[in-house]
């Protein structure tokens, strides 16, 4: 319908939904390395399949290796029992030391720092498809390995004081 003499003309803008994928961030800040893995979903199996191939892949011959994630209900022991038998689950999580950022506080996870350097670099356009999208994040991620590119970590003690004031205990005189 034409609009009215003097009157712009209005349209509506349609989403269409291509489909959705999920990426999982591994960073190791020290090496200025990371992976990211692009998977369909985000279920406690793609989470528990992806650190058995940190573990036997990535780091095959680490004793320990350090995790720093969010508390997502995926991110646990819990999900490769789940996965995988018994004996498996536990030579698995044996190698991991696992810590949790505080609720509302995965600002404190340079994983999370790194996706948004990956949204802002790479992500911030329509990728037409899955296939695409892990093209797109692997040429991102092996620029950035190859420029052994860290994350600029200022947040010092002294600023945990201050910004986590109420998670310190406080002593009563």
């Amino acid at each position: 319908m034409s609009p009215r003499p003097g009157v712009l003309l209005r349209y509506d803008y349609e989403y269409e939904r291509n489909g959705m994928a999920n990426l999982f961030m591994f960073y190791e800040p020290f090496a200025g390395r990371r992976h990211v893995a692009v998977t369909t979903r985000r279920t406690r199996h793609d989470w528990a399949l992806l650190i058995k191939e940190l573990a036997d892949v990535q780091y095959p011959s680490a004793e320990k290796i350090v995790l720093i994630m969010d508390n997502l209900n995926t991110h646990n022991g819990a999900s490769l029992y789940e996965k995988f038998d018994p004996a498996e689950a536990h030579r698995i999580l044996s190698r991991l030391e696992i810590h949790y950022t505080p609720k509302h506080g995965s600002w404190l996870n340079m994983a999370e720092i790194e996706i948004g350097i990956l949204t802002r670099q790479c992500l911030q356009r329509r990728i037409s498809d899955k296939t695409m999208l892990a093209v797109e994040v692997a040429a991102w991620e092996q620029q950035r390995n190859e420029s052994h590119t860290s994350v600029n970590w200022r947040f010092t003690t002294d600023d945990a004081r201050i910004k986590l004031k109420r998670l310190y205990p406080t002593l009563s005189a």
